[in-house]
């Protein structure tokens, strides 16, 4: 892929959006009938599956914690999801990556009421294009809303970045290949707690505050997104 000259011309990017504009977000619950909870999240060209089995007895055993629940995540891209055919199996990256989506979920589940017992969530990657993990961090909160995990609340997330010196929000593949920097963040919107929050590249004070600004706000719309997929699921379960 070829460097654009500028990744913002005229104070629009190359795909049309403002800099605090996200992409099309369209989340749905309930995807999958052998699951306990599964859901399916398109962010732009991003095309997410998650999936939640559990809470159930842990096997092997001697992995039990004898007073919570633990919650496992793997996080894998499909051979097909990129252009160049990905290798099939775990990477140093989908490892990191299944590290930093659990640790962005745990805070908001009710682990302890579930001793001796696991949670597997399994987050796919069939179409990717930048911010995959926070795709999937956001489909792995509606799905365990849907297996009826008791949570505290949701976790939304959403990249922030810096691109020609501007601030931009959710960044596309030529943002985040071509531009300075990268954040993403996962936030618990109602109760202003961060979850994750990883950078690649460089803020100054104020830009990381217009970032983070930029970046809750996204994670509020995003959260209405998942709530209204929880609220049309159960509708739909309500009604047939």
């Amino acid at each position: 892929m070829e460097k654009p000259e500028k990744l913002i011309v005229d104070g629009k990017r190359l795909d049309g959006r403002a800099p605090d504009e996200l992409r099309p977000l369209k989340i749905e619950a309930g995807v999958l009938k052998r699951a306990d909870g599964s859901a399916y999240v398109e962010l732009g060209a991003n095309k997410v599956l998650a999936a939640v089995y559990g809470p159930r007895e842990m096997h092997p055993r001697h992995e039990q914690q004898p007073d919570i629940a633990v919650l496992r995540c793997r996080y894998a891209m499909a051979p097909f999801s990129v252009e160049e055919r990905k290798r099939p199996g775990p990477d140093r990256r989908s490892v990191e990556i299944s590290k930093v989506t659990r640790e962005a979920i745990e805070p908001v589940l009710f682990l302890e009421l579930y001793p001796r017992s696991v949670i597997d969530v399994f987050i796919e990657v069939l179409q990717a294009d930048a911010g995959t993990r926070t795709a999937g961090i956001n489909a792995a909160a509606v799905a365990l809303a849907d297996a009826g995990v008791p949570m505290r609340d949701l976790v939304s997330a959403v990249a922030v970045g810096k691109v020609d010196g501007t601030i931009v929000l959710d960044l596309t593949k030529e943002e985040d290949q071509w531009g300075t920097t990268d954040m993403p963040v996962a936030i618990v919107p109602r109760k202003k707690m961060i979850t994750l929050l990883q950078m690649d590249g460089h803020f100054t004070g104020a830009e990381f505050k217009q970032a983070l600004d930029l970046a809750f706000n996204a994670c509020e719309r995003i959260y209405e997104a998942q709530r209204q997929a929880l609220r049309e699921r159960y509708a739909i379960k309500q009604g047939g």
